[in-house]
């Protein structure tokens, strides 16, 4: 009689390439692997710049070490079933599209494009290629926001009337978010998160918009771009979700969601490396709860690894980005105007919920090879 083999499977695991090794891949994504080792692993970087792979990929114990010319190469070497763009926004649709048309699944970096139009071309050519496109929206997983989203949800304040958000940093001069030939601009890198909460949070889809500018006078930073943007949402059943993104003040993340029975406020609502604090005020009574730091970007690669696996699409997909860029193109159409525009929402399915926790400790914070922080000291 054969003995009943008792080994387990060792369960598949989805090969990643890196694609940009700037102070975010460096800081958060490639430390990432080390959380998310149950179903990702890194296989390949991508870089034009050879002391950055070859440091990198001693650290790392990568092997597949590609320049952008060899992208193709990469694609084409069955060395990764996947690829993290985290390239500057104006690369996005090109490198999701050609990964896509190459059979490899795509986690672009938000703004997930520039235009609305670039958005379509990623989509269109993940299905025609029938590959999974998740943009990295991590907070989607993020304990503390995910509570805040249940919070409304429950009645907890009551109706939800209105949102306001701050998110804001001093960007060092020449800087890739200061540069418009690249997207730069507060709305593209800071504005997307008070957007994309005001969404999450209301569970729906805006209709208008009205927004102003500002540039500081004789700041070289600004020569090209805003300093500041200050925008008003319009949401069905007449709530409001107001929000101020600046490249120059003082660090700041947070939101305020006003009811008709109390208040919830989250700090560091925006940030991936600091604790967040939930409060909700009721009665004049404030309870708060800690949400300690956690690895944002593990979860993602955990999570859309899981999606690939089990061919499930991932819920902040495509069309989560798509909506978020056509919004910020009515926002910069009312800044141009200067007056109010009309948003055709896009169709939303599936919105983030609390059963899409993931949790995993802090990642080390690495020593930078030819990479630094975008904010002054």
């Amino acid at each position: 009689m054969q003995k009943p083999n008792t080994q387990k499977t060792k369960p598949k695991k989805i090969r990643y390439a890196v694609v940009g090794l700037g102070y975010f891949s460096q800081t958060s994504a490639l430390p990432a692997f080390v959380h998310a080792g149950k179903n990702s692993e890194l296989t390949a970087l991508v870089s034009d710049d050879p002391e950055k792979l070859a440091k990198l990929g001693r650290k790392y114990k990568v092997k597949g070490l590609y320049s952008y010319d060899q992208y193709e190469l990469m694609l084409a070497s069955g060395e990764v079933d996947a690829v993290y763009i985290a390239l500057p926004n104006d690369m996005h649709k090109e490198y999701a599209v050609r990964a896509a048309k190459a059979g490899a699944h795509v986690l672009c970096e938000k703004p997930m494009a520039l235009t609305e139009k670039e958005c379509q071309e990623m989509i269109r050519a993940a299905h025609e290629h029938r590959v999974r496109l998740m943009v990295a929206y991590r907070l989607h997983l993020d304990a503390g926001n995910l509570q805040a989203i249940e919070s409304i949800k429950s009645g907890k304040i009551g109706d939800a009337r209105f949102i306001t958000s701050v998110f804001s940093m001093q960007v060092k001069d020449e800087n890739t978010r200061v540069r418009p030939e690249h997207g730069g601009g507060p709305v593209y890198d800071l504005g997307i998160y008070c957007i994309n909460a005001a969404r999450y949070l209301f569970q729906d889809e805006p209709v208008g918009v009205t927004a102003i500018a500002s540039r500081k006078k004789g700041d070289p930073r600004f020569q090209d771009v805003d300093e500041m943007v200050s925008v008003i949402l319009r949401f069905p059943r007449d709530r409001q979700a107001a929000f101020t993104c600046s490249f120059g003040a003082a660090d700041l993340a947070e939101y305020t969601v006003v009811g008709t029975k109390g208040t919830l406020h989250l700090k560091q609502a925006f940030d991936n490396a600091f604790p967040e604090t939930l409060e909700i005020t009721l009665d004049g009574k404030t309870r708060s709860r800690e949400f300690p730091e956690k690895d944002q970007v593990a979860a993602e690669f955990l999570y859309f690894s899981e999606c690939i696996l089990n061919g499930k699409d991932p819920e902040p997909s495509g069309q989560e980005g798509l909506a978020d860029v056509r919004i910020i193109a009515a926002i910069d159409e009312s800044l141009r105007t200067g007056k109010p525009v009309v948003i055709e929402p896009v169709p939303k399915r599936n919105r983030p919920s609390a059963d899409m926790e993931i949790s995993r400790p802090p990642a080390d914070k690495p020593e930078l090879i030819h990479a630094e922080s975008p904010t002054r000291d």
